[in-house]
């Protein structure tokens, strides 16, 4: 028994400085983090105690069945449901004519490759260099490894 509520507090403390890290940067994945639905008494503050309660919740949430543990399934699940959703919002994004496919065009017209190529011109010179190119590549993978998680 106490492994187990041992091992939920730290996955907590995990979840929950995963909702720091949200908290403080927002989250990509999706909607901000409501500092409302932290504060969870309503004095206007966050406390460390709030933030973890938040994680016990994101915990229980994705522990399917109820057992204080997360296991390899219970997270492949919650991953795919992330998925599910952020396929969801691309679709509502890119697909201007609402025909439920994304076209070439309707990539390009996102914008999303002009805003990729500006970032990564950092002379702005209209061309990309190799190292231009490395360094934006090398940007990415570090925002991706320490990014904010979704909800």
């Amino acid at each position: 028994m106490k492994n187990t509520v041992f091992i939920a507090l730290i996955a907590a403390t995990s979840i929950s400085l995963a909702a720091g890290s949200a908290f403080a940067k927002g989250n990509r994945h999706g909607a901000p983090i409501d500092f409302e639905i932290l504060d969870s008494d309503g004095d206007g503050k966050v406390t460390l105690e709030e933030m973890q309660a938040h994680g016990a919740a994101r915990l229980a949430k994705v522990d399917a069945d109820g057992d204080g543990f997360l296991t390899l399934p219970e997270i492949e699940a919650a991953a795919s449901e992330r998925a599910k959703q952020r396929a969801s919002r691309m679709m509502d994004r890119l697909d201007a004519d609402e025909d439920g496919k994304i076209s070439a065009e309707e990539l390009e017209n996102s914008g999303r490759a002009e805003r990729r190529f500006q970032r990564a011109d950092k002379d702005g010179d209209g061309a990309v260099t190799k190292a231009e190119f490395d360094a934006a590549i090398a940007k990415m993978r570090k925002h991706h490894k320490g990014g904010a998680r979704s909800e």
